[in-house]
């Protein structure tokens, strides 16, 4: 089967299946793994995917998703064509799982799925706490933009034994005012700022920030980079995301 993948988290997963074989492009965002993507045409970005050049390519089946508001055009374009399309939209943990089974079902390795979704469930055990530490993940800084309760995020928060005090906001993400923040400071802040290398994320952008000083995260110096990779693509990796989380969590909970 000839596949094009069009967002990094669906290569991601195409990868993760041992199938990344049937992979005969992807988005330009698409990074991981490296071996895989570097071998391969990329065709541009989200919204900026060069739709002739993929219908050129005559792939069997395109993976894309409606995360970016506007891909919708995206999809509307390829199915146009008369190519094939798996959409991916995921709210929740489950939809990820979901979307991994229903990908490996299209390529014909529906019981890789399933053993994959089983060792991703084995890997994030539900940590229990009496107290949960309230946790803010920052996907942008400034505004701060932060996981809500239409987010799978939030559920990673809610498994490492956190708790999201905005998943009451009923949407996928949303930006937050000082207000709203302070009224539930939070004990730990993980910046996942998307688009931003992890090496550039800084602490200091957070403390600094004017009444942030009283915020526990600040205060005690619990502030962690947890790159994108992992907070911000729902894939495989976000194993990865729930470590580090949890190791965040653990810490401030000490």
């Amino acid at each position: 089967m000839r596949v094009f993948s069009h967002t990094c988290s669906n290569t991601e997963i195409v990868a993760a299946l041992g199938a990344a074989d049937c992979l005969i492009g992807c988005d330009d965002d698409s990074d991981f793994p490296v071996d895989v993507v570097s071998r391969i045409p990329k065709l541009g970005r989200d919204l900026d995917l060069r739709v002739d050049e993929v219908i050129a390519m005559r792939p069997d089946l395109v993976l894309t998703s409606l995360t970016v508001p506007g891909h919708e055009r995206i999809v509307d374009a390829i199915n146009a064509a008369g190519i094939a399309t798996l959409v991916c939209d995921p709210l929740s943990l489950d939809d990820i799982y979901s979307d991994i089974r229903r990908i490996a079902a299209a390529l014909g390795i529906a019981e890789r799925g399933a053993q994959l979704v089983a060792e991703m469930r084995a890997a994030m055990p539900r940590v229990e706490r009496a107290v949960p530490p309230k946790v803010l993940i920052e996907w942008w800084p400034k505004p701060v933009i932060a996981p809500t309760r239409q987010a799978w995020a939030s559920d990673l928060i809610a498994l490492a034994g956190g708790v999201n005090p905005w998943a009451v906001i009923d949407a996928k993400s949303a930006p937050l005012t000082d207000e709203q923040i302070m009224a539930s400071p939070p004990e730990v802040i993980a910046m996942s700022w998307c688009g931003v290398k992890v090496a550039n994320y800084r602490a200091d952008v957070v403390s600094r920030r004017p009444g942030w000083q009283a915020v526990p995260a600040v205060r005690n110096g619990h502030i962690v980079a947890i790159s994108e990779e992992f907070l911000g693509r729902p894939g495989p990796r976000v194993v990865e995301g729930y470590r580090q989380l949890k190791a965040a969590i653990d810490a401030a909970s000490a």
